[in-house]
């Protein structure tokens, strides 16, 4: 999984940038009714609606742009890119704990201009 910071036009190179913007151009979704993409809840009348929404997205060319979007820009309604908000609250929070756990295991970097003994106060005697 790809822990997401920027968006895809973020990343891609100036020439293909413009091309990655405008992904939304190719989105299934841009002919259904928006209602649709923000059911009332996920349970209830709501879970058909979110059940709909999902089968557009299944369909759907630029839907790992789409949720690549929702997650760097935290959609906090609707369904994007496939995905509920719960689903993507889920999503986050594991990406989030996966890079806190890769930041817990790099080795500790020395301070700019020390010793490399970090914690420790260096002292010089005179003689």
């Amino acid at each position: 999984m790809v822990f997401v910071t920027r968006l895809p036009a973020q990343r891609a190179a100036p020439e293909q940038a413009e091309e990655r913007r405008d992904w939304w151009r190719s989105a299934a979704c841009r002919e259904a009714d928006p209602e649709l993409f923000f059911p009332v809840g996920a349970h209830g009348p709501g879970a058909s609606e979110l059940a709909e929404a999902k089968a557009v997205c299944a369909a759907c060319r630029v839907r790992c742009q789409c949720l690549q979007y929702a997650l760097a820009t935290h959609q906090l309604h609707g369904v994007w890119g496939g995905t509920s908000e719960d689903e993507r609250q889920v999503r986050a929070r594991r990406e989030r704990e996966q890079h806190d756990r890769r930041e817990l295991r790099r080795p500790a970097r020395a301070e700019p201009g020390g010793n490399g003994a970090r914690g420790r106060v260096s002292r010089t005697r005179s003689v």
